[in-house]
């Protein structure tokens, strides 16, 4: 039989495995762009129970082993492939709750819970990855008929790793890059380091630190350089955030409003709809851009904000709660403590928690009446329990949760069952989907009408983003070589080449269709001002008049630029 003591072992080896080898899994991952990495993702998820399992005597039941771990990894999930391991682990704790001790049949039942509830969590299952490798493995135990435990985990891991070489045959990009799935390849990582415990050996020591939260800058990509966006109050330079609505008058231009505005601030978003323009700028004289809007139609929904109060305000409260920053890092992750827990306000029915990385992105969804921006985006996915901490910080009956990343959604999602008020994931896979989402939030209208209007909306979003490969590839008939300049639009990389700002604009002006009105070029930490306004007007010029362009000074990494068209 299985105890406490062993089951709480195992995972420890299994989480130690994990982590002793995510670099060999993170460079199984086959798509060149620099993300947050199956290998890494997997090793933070159960590493995250392997802390808390360390703290379990040895005398704790099964059923406690397998509440703790997954609770943590839960909590701690990154990643799609973290948040698929958390929930396969979760049948461990389903299969075992209130049990002293695990039987062969304990462990397949735990197995199958774990199976059905990652498929079920994932929209359109893909077979040939963790998901087949997991369900193969636990078809064979069941139907094996083994009563010894520690032969039947033998099974597990033996047709995990069958499974997993089976994942190219299933895969097409697999077998065309000659690999198999990173998922796959770190579940059975995992059962591996499990299955040396169950055979009595001592638990796989760690070998390597947990990865490091802070963002990684593209201009070191790939060489292990961090960097910190710091943010002074004089760099303000247009200091009042103004946002309203514009009923229209009859032939009002939303282009002639942007254009503007722009000529008298920055952090420009204007979009419109047969009847409103939503118009948001960062200005000197918010006066001057009522005026001129005046002239479109009535206006409505008005935020003017002064941004040098709020910076200061924010720089105070900082500093007052950095004695309770320290003390509650001993109990929670870095970025679970920038928020404060606040109970819900009967009287304020919706709030936001949106992801992204960079001082200028943040500040643009702040502008957008997002209540908290949790620190995160590729090559650094936030944690469940991340999420969860922003989400609990809004005192809102129903909070909207804007990914801004596919590799993101999944662990919101999971956000949403821990919380203890409403949250509606809205799966944003990019910044500018977030962004349009936002600007067409109604808050007259019901959280199901938003739902469906801010996604409807954020579905015409064109995406184009400009980075660099992460590692030598062929994808998709394209030989790349790590280090080249990568352009992808929405979702696919469409060009290769050896300058970012040719490689930039040459994306914009295939991006833009006949019925494009609007081009947002969003810039990274990495470029500088006067880079991303000459990168800006060359867009500009290759867009066409009808087109209007504008600059956004994003800060984020790992994408030189990101290209929003509407």
């Amino acid at each position: 039989m299985i105890t406490g003591k062993i089951l709480r072992d195992a995972i420890i080896s299994g989480a130690n495995n994990i982590n002793n080898q995510r670099s060999r899994v993170d460079e199984l991952n086959v798509f060149p762009v620099p993300d947050g990495d199956t290998g890494t993702n997997m090793g933070m998820t159960v590493g995250a129970a392997g802390r808390e399992l360390a703290a379990l005597d040895d005398e704790c039941t099964v059923g406690d082993a397998a509440k703790a771990a997954a609770s943590a990894m839960l909590r701690g999930a990154r990643g799609n492939s973290g948040v698929i391991t958390s929930l396969l682990f979760r049948g461990f704790s389903k299969a075992l709750a209130d049990k002293k001790e695990a039987g062969a049949a304990d462990l397949c039942a735990a197995l199958e819970k774990g199976v059905e509830g990652a498929y079920k969590a994932v929209m359109k299952p893909t077979e040939g990855t963790i998901l087949t490798v997991a369900r193969v493995a636990s078809e064979a135990a069941s139907a094996s008929g083994i009563k010894e435990e520690i032969a039947l985990w033998d099974l597990v891991v033996e047709k995990a790793n069958e499974a997993l070489a089976q994942t190219p045959e299933l895969l097409p990009v697999l077998k065309k890059a000659g690999v198999v799935d990173a998922g796959g390849q770190g579940i059975c990582i995992i059962f591996e380091g499990m299955q040396k415990v169950f055979h009595g050996e001592a638990p796989i020591a760690g070998d390597e630190q947990a990865g490091s939260k802070a963002k990684l800058s593209t201009a070191n990509a790939g060489k292990g350089v961090y960097t910190d966006d710091l943010m002074k109050v004089e760099d303000i330079k247009n200091g009042y955030c103004t946002q309203f609505l514009v009923n229209k008058n009859e032939g009002a231009s939303a282009a002639k409003l942007r254009a503007f505005a722009e000529s008298h601030g920055d952090s420009v978003v204007c979009i419109e709809d047969d009847d409103v323009i939503n118009l948001h700028v960062h200005s000197a004289d918010p006066g001057k851009i009522v005026s001129e809007a005046l002239k479109y139609g009535y206006l409505t929904c008005f935020k003017i904000e002064n941004m040098h109060e709020q910076f200061l305000a924010r720089q105070k409260q900082g500093k007052g709660l950095e004695k309770q920053a320290v003390a509650e890092q001993q109990k929670k992750d870095d970025a679970a403590s920038e928020f404060i827990y606040a109970a819900v306000d009967p009287t304020r029915d919706f709030g936001f928690v949106a992801v992204a990385a960079g001082e200028g992105l943040k500040a643009v969804f702040t502008d957008l009446t997002v209540d908290a921006v949790v620190s995160g985006g590729q090559t650094m996915n936030p944690a469940t329990e991340d999420i969860l901490a922003a989400v609990q910080s809004v005192p809102a009956k129903t909070v909207f949760v804007l990914p801004n990343n596919k590799n993101i959604i999944m662990a919101a999602e999971q956000a949403e069952k821990l919380a203890d008020r409403k949250v509606i994931v809205l799966p944003t896979r990019t910044i500018p989907m977030g962004i349009t989402a936002m600007l067409n939030f109604d808050p007259t209208a019901t959280a199901e009408a938003n739902t469906i209007a801010m996604m409807q909306a954020a579905d015409k979003v064109s995406t184009g983003l400009i980075t660099y490969a992460a590692r030598d590839s062929d994808f998709d008939g394209k030989k790349i070589k790590k280090g080249e300049i990568m352009a992808l639009e929405n979702g696919k990389i469409v060009a290769v080449g050896s300058d970012v700002t040719k490689t930039t604009y040459r994306l914009a002006r295939s991006m833009c269709k006949k019925d494009s009105s609007f081009v947002t070029v969003i810039s990274g930490c990495d470029v500088s001002d006067e880079e991303a306004e000459r990168t800006t007007d060359l867009v500009r010029a290759k867009c066409g008049g009808n087109v209007e362009v504008s600059h956004i000074r994003g800060g984020q990494p790992v994408y030189y630029y990101i290209i929003s068209v509407e």
